[in-house]
């Protein structure tokens, strides 16, 4: 079953804060996955902060195209608690 993400919050830095249908919620640093032509972008504050949660796909997007599967989200969250 895909995870559906229900809540984001930016933070300091490149951190933002997930909140998942099951409940599980966190802080995650994407900082390390914000390379290659898409990611980069996101480099600048300003464009990390434009992220939004896509109404269908229930994962994070950008206006610039990126985005990051809400597997890989919910793996890496739990992971870091």
């Amino acid at each position: 079953m895909t995870p559906k993400l229900l809540e984001v919050r930016t933070l300091t830095g490149y951190s933002l804060h997930l909140r998942f249908a099951d409940g599980t919620e966190g802080e995650i640093d994407l900082a390390a996955e914000l390379w290659g032509p898409v990611f980069e972008p996101l480099l600048d504050p300003e464009r990390f902060r434009e992220v939004q949660i896509h109404p269908e796909l229930h994962t994070l997007v950008w206006p610039n195209g990126a985005d990051f599967a809400p597997e890989f989200l919910f793996e890496t969250l739990r992971r870091a608690a």
